[in-house]
């Protein structure tokens, strides 16, 4: 049986029947297996998790009017848990890193990054947070920001469109559900 959230998307969570029902009756048991979830506290953790990023905004170029339209009543990033856009890396667990990091700007946005409490994920939004963009090899701009920070999800694109940040935010989600592979990959 796959799970439905209330806001109607399906979740990866598969419920199997609860074991050690076997002396009740058949009516019983399948009511048992609809209103009775058992799970490890780690999964619990990792679906709250999951619903509810803080985001910092690290909008260096272009791409950060396209984040700005995500977090707008068109597209509505909180519907999907990414709630408000914070000011402070010390109340945020999600950057989104979109548009050019200069050489000079490297260091802020490291300390940025390490300011923010664990667990912490990162988006690259835009070519040039991904890799320099047009100005790679510029003796300016950083050739991406995978260098100086890990980052999870890479969303490619001059700039990329809202409807693509959504997207990147949703497979953050996936990634998270599934921590354990997301921290052997790291």
């Amino acid at each position: 049986m796959e799970l439905k959230t209330s806001d109607g998307w399906s979740d990866s969570t598969r419920v199997e029947p609860t074991p050690g029902l076997d002396h009740l009756d058949e009516a019983t048991r399948a009511e048992l297996d609809r209103s009775v979830i058992l799970t490890t506290l780690d999964a619990l953790m990792d679906q709250g998790r999951a619903r509810s990023f803080w985001p910092v905004t690290m909008g260096l170029a272009c791409c950060a009017i396209e984040m700005m339209a995500c977090g707008g009543a068109r597209f509505d990033l909180a519907r999907f848990g990414y709630e408000v856009f914070r000011p402070s890396p010390r109340h945020s667990d999600l950057m989104i890193v979109a548009g050019t990091v200069t050489k000079r700007l490297a260091p802020v946005v490291k300390r940025v990054y390490e300011q923010m409490p664990e667990p912490k994920y990162v988006i690259a939004m835009g070519n040039c947070a991904i890799s320099g963009g047009p100005f790679a090899g510029s003796y300016a701009v950083a050739d991406g920001c995978d260098w100086m920070i890990p980052v999870d999800v890479y969303l490619p694109g001059c700039p990329p469109r809202p409807e693509a940040l959504l997207d990147a935010c949703l497979k953050l989600r996936e990634r998270v559900l599934d921590e354990k592979a997301a921290k052997e990959e790291r």
